[in-house]
């Protein structure tokens, strides 16, 4: 297949819904979601938020979070944007929280952290890196839904058993609302 290919959506024979398809020979090109992994990580009772340098939602705080990469697990994935975001070394506790955010083609694997190591600094992908007690979260500045969802998520386990993953909250189920439709 090569990128010069005549491609155009069609239900193919035996599928349910539009797909990009290659006209010439038939090859299918699968567009599914993206999978976002990160971690709400605590120091001292506090949440690691980062600000963001980068679109969307430049100046927006957020938890270290992004795409995962090829060759990577979820848990390097997480680490390695812990480490892009805020010059973080983090030791994951587990599974956080599962979301599908189906507006955006998004899945996104959260987990529950600590600094592994002393230390963490703005990265290249951030303004500004700080931690912040329950009380203190700008919560009028957070980059996305999600980041809300998980925020509350970690509250409401603390330091005890995670338990099953936080899913998408009973009013949003797909993930389809945007911030200011009820995050």
């Amino acid at each position: 297949m090569s990128l010069a290919s005549n491609f155009v959506r069609r239900i193919p024979e035996g599928e349910d819904r539009e797909r990009l398809t290659c006209a010439d020979c038939g090859y299918i090109a699968y567009e599914n979601p993206k999978i976002v992994t990160g971690s709400v990580v605590a120091v001292d009772g506090r949440v690691m938020l980062c600000r963001r340098a980068i679109e969307p939602r430049r100046g927006f705080w957020t938890i270290p979070a992004g795409y995962m990469e090829l060759g990577e697990t979820v848990e390097e994935a997480a680490r390695r944007e812990a480490r892009e975001e805020a010059c973080a070394e983090i030791a994951i506790e587990g599974v956080l929280a599962l979301y599908s955010i189906a507006r955006i083609g998004q899945v996104q694997v959260l987990f529950r952290a600590h600094l592994a190591t002393p230390g963490f600094a703005a990265g290249a992908e951030s303004l500004e890196v700080r931690l912040f007690a329950w009380e203190e979260i700008p919560w009028e500045e957070l980059a996305f839904p999600s980041v809300h969802w998980v925020l509350n998520a970690w509250r409401e386990t603390g330091d005890g058993p995670l338990g099953p993953p936080r899913t998408n909250p009973a009013e949003d189920p797909r993930g389809t609302r945007h911030l200011g439709q009820g995050a």
